[in-house]
């Protein structure tokens, strides 16, 4: 676990953090930035709509889609 960045988010007024792989990092932030919004914005998406998938999980999987998505 030690190759885990943690970030810290504000999601609805409340602060929680975040530990995820660096590579799924760039991913996001590739995405936020192709979508031109903020890391922060598109977190807050996923967190809206993960249903009862953790956190970090849906984070995840939005990640690997967006992925294969520009394959």
């Amino acid at each position: 676990m030690s190759n885990l960045r943690k970030r810290s988010l504000l999601l609805a007024g409340h602060a929680t953090s975040i530990a995820l792989e660096p590579e799924f990092w760039a991913v996001l932030e590739a995405r936020a930035a192709a979508e031109g919004r903020s890391l922060a914005a598109m977190i807050t998406e996923i967190d809206r709509t993960r249903a009862e998938r953790p956190l970090a999980s849906a984070c995840r999987v939005a990640a690997l889609v967006h992925a294969q998505e520009k394959s």
